[in-house]
């Protein structure tokens, strides 16, 4: 109105009124126009290849996610979603880089529990999980589960936790910040018994060094070593979710054997950097879920034991949130700030 206004004013008294209502209808379509062309940017978005940055190793359950989606993403929305991997820090290396970047929709990241709750909840002076971040779309996962080399003489917590205490053991994860390594870290304060923690850059290679006899235990999603779990390299001791897996009825939950408050999910999600689009964050969070509510995925996922949320973008966020404020005072006790 400020604009019609000014028109209005710079209009001399003797001016035709049939030519005022014409500057004036043409002075409002322009407004109309404009506005017009940024709604169209968003629909018209991706005009380009997207890049999803996978925050870990190769082979986890992050990069499961990852390439799921991005199949996916690339049929329903006619270009390239391109996964590069970057680990490091928990996840927070290759998130970092995200949150710095563009908020035009061409850089996303698998985002989780350990990048966006547990290692900011350590440092937080590397990223703001709620601030520097626009949450997209719930992914899903699965839970923890400790597993040792198939040749240790061990077949259950008890004789776990009575193997280290008679002998010096290392346990492995995907990462210092990642919720295995929490859980490792809560199960040794919980069991009283000391261990070394040994970090790896992802899940795949603990379980490589565990098989070949260089650690003897490692905790790390269930999915990332479910395959050498059915083969008989890795057995599994316990599993962090709050019920027995169906695709592994004879793996006890740590519940089960006297720790309850070791129950929780290892969940992935899709984030990008502050500010995004709403209309670009709405188109991505439906053609997630489409994806993860396809049957397809429902198949590929129940053998690796992931679970699949249907929430929108501000469900999500919320979660996030409620996420931090549950697992930041754990954090703080099992390792605190130096």
């Amino acid at each position: 109105m400020k604009r019609f206004s000014l028109i209005h004013g710079m209009m001399p008294r003797n001016f035709d009124t049939s030519a005022q209502k014409l500057l004036l209808v043409s002075a409002s379509l322009i407004a109309c126009f404009g506005a017009s062309m940024v709604m169209a940017q968003d629909t018209a978005w991706p005009q380009r290849a997207v890049k999803i940055v996978v925050p870990y190793a190769a082979g986890g359950s992050s990069d499961t996610l990852g390439r799921l989606i991005s199949v996916g993403l690339s049929e329903a929305l006619k270009q390239p979603f391109v996964i590069e991997n970057k680990g490091g820090a928990g996840g927070m290396i290759g998130s970092q880089q995200v949150s710095k970047s563009a908020p035009d929709g061409y850089n996303l990241v698998i985002s989780g529990v350990a990048s966006h709750v547990i290692g900011p909840s350590e440092n937080p002076k590397v990223y703001d999980p709620l601030k520097d971040f626009t949450h997209i779309a719930m992914l899903g996962g699965p839970p923890i589960v400790l597993a040792v080399n198939a040749q240790l003489p061990v077949t259950d917590l008890k004789s776990f936790i009575a193997y280290a205490k008679a002998h010096p053991v290392s346990w492995g994860s995907p990462g210092k910040g990642t919720h295995g390594y929490l859980i490792g870290e809560a199960f040794e304060v919980m069991a009283k018994t000391e261990m070394q923690h040994v970090a790896y850059k992802g899940g795949s290679p603990a379980v490589a060094d565990t098989i070949a006899g260089h650690i003897p235990a490692l905790f790390t999603t269930l999915s990332t070593a479910s395959a050498q779990i059915q083969a008989g390299k890795l057995r599994a001791l316990a599993i962090t979710s709050s019920k027995r897996m169906p695709e592994f009825p004879n793996v006890p939950t740590f519940a089960e054997q006297g720790y309850p408050k070791l129950v929780a999910l290892t969940w992935f999600s899709l984030s990008g950097p502050p500010g995004m689009s709403p209309a670009v964050v709405d188109k991505l969070n439906k053609e997630t879920r489409k994806i993860m509510q396809s049957q397809i995925a429902k198949d590929t996922l129940s053998k690796q034991s992931m679970e699949t949320f249907d929430w929108d973008s501000a469900k999500f966020t919320q979660y996030v949130g409620e996420e931090l404020k549950q697992w930041a005072p754990m954090i703080k006790i099992v390792k605190p700030e130096n």
